[in-house]
């Protein structure tokens, strides 16, 4: 009967495809040219201000990824998710949302990192560095100017938010939970839960909240913007 099973990626729809695809030829080229071609030097995104920042990175830190699971949990929620958003809108329109939110999430986080600089120094930018006597300051300054962000995580947030948007009633299970809950109540309390840390700002916490915020933003205005609505699974 093995004949007749049906292979998992049998249904995978265009545009996710070609996501996963490259994600993954990104992933691994990152390791294969290794100080050849430094990929998150040139590719992930850093602060506007920084002399890092080019602006094609706002498109391709999102192809980025840091590490095993980083990509492993994005991908996977971009496989369970993504092809039924792309049956509901169509390729053309969960093409335009998945890049709007992944731009998006860049945009709050930079807007994050200025109000960061401006507490700091006053000005959105440095225009001096010998302005900045102070090491502590300056030790923060170097932290948002040299640090890149990465990955597909804002896009994956914008995609989770239309999916609870358009299906608040399907039943999801998830790690570590062993009944099903509904998306409409699974999906809030991740946001939330991402605010707390954003603004709480944990010593060792590496991720950028923030842009996950901000994907999540721009997924729940573009549902809105279309009049898109899940029939009677709709809130």
């Amino acid at each position: 009967m093995s004949q007749y099973r049906q292979s998992p990626f049998a249904n995978i729809t265009p545009v996710v495809k070609n996501l996963l695809i490259i994600n993954i030829i990104f992933f691994i080229a990152t390791y294969v040219l290794g100080s050849r071609f430094d990929m998150v030097r040139w590719l992930s995104v850093f602060y506007f201000d920084s002399p890092l920042f080019r602006p094609w990175q706002i498109v391709t830190y999102m192809f980025m990824h840091g590490g095993w699971e980083h990509i492993f949990f994005n991908m996977f929620a971009l496989f369970m998710f993504g092809p039924i958003l792309e049956y509901s809108l169509g390729s053309k329109k969960f093409f335009n949302l998945y890049f709007i939110c992944g731009i998006g999430a860049i945009i709050l986080q930079m807007v994050v990192q200025a109000i960061e600089v401006h507490s700091l120094i006053g000005t959105f930018v440095i225009h001096d560095q010998q302005s900045v006597p102070d090491p502590a300051v300056m030790g923060k300054l170097k932290d948002i100017y040299t640090t890149p962000v990465l990955g597909a995580s804002g896009a994956i947030f914008g995609l989770l938010v239309a999916f609870g948007m358009m299906y608040p009633n399907m039943e999801l299970f998830i790690f570590f939970i062993p009944i099903p809950i509904k998306a409409k109540y699974i999906i809030p309390v991740y946001i939330i839960l991402e605010l707390w840390l954003g603004v709480a700002q944990y010593g060792g916490d590496n991720v950028a909240h923030f842009a996950h915020l901000g994907g999540a933003l721009f997924g729940y205005v573009m549902i809105k913007l279309w009049g898109i609505r899940g029939g009677n699974n709709y809130f």
